[in-house]
């Protein structure tokens, strides 16, 4: 058993897999940054100061100034605009990946070669096919 895993991690797609999710989470933290530190002022901008992320509705009783104050005093919480957030980076993210995976498929079909045309008879066999039907 300790073999077939031992084979099973020393295949190609289980150390490309591994790659992939490293480079993942560190890509992750780039798209955090870039939503929050890039877009989500430019958005804000445009919809007038609105902060997504700020965004919520308290489910119970009580007056607070902010999420973090309702959060920390243990009330109910529905953040709605974290919600908007996550949605936000899904589709950066998205976009992204989609843009990557495209310019790798362009790349690996420009270093694929050419498939070759069907080599067609040789005159031998050109030869032989008219023989045999000036025989018959």
């Amino acid at each position: 058993m300790l073999k077939e895993f031992k084979d099973f991690i020393a295949k190609g797609n289980v150390m490309d897999m591994a790659v992939g999710i490293i480079i993942g989470a560190a890509f992750t933290a780039i798209v955090g940054s870039l939503v929050s530190d890039l877009i989500n002022p430019i958005i804000s901008l445009f919809m007038g100061g609105i902060d997504f992320s700020s965004m919520y509705a308290l489910l119970g009783d009580g007056e607070y100034a902010s999420m973090a104050a309702a959060e920390e005093a243990g009330a109910a919480v529905f953040a709605y605009g974290r919600f908007i957030m996550a949605i936000i980076n899904f589709l950066i993210i998205a976009f992204v990946v989609f843009m990557l995976v495209k310019a790798v498929n362009k790349t690996k079909k420009a270093e694929e070669p050419a498939e070759e045309a069907p080599a067609g008879p040789t005159d031998n066999e050109l030869l032989a096919d008219i023989l045999a039907a000036l025989k018959k």
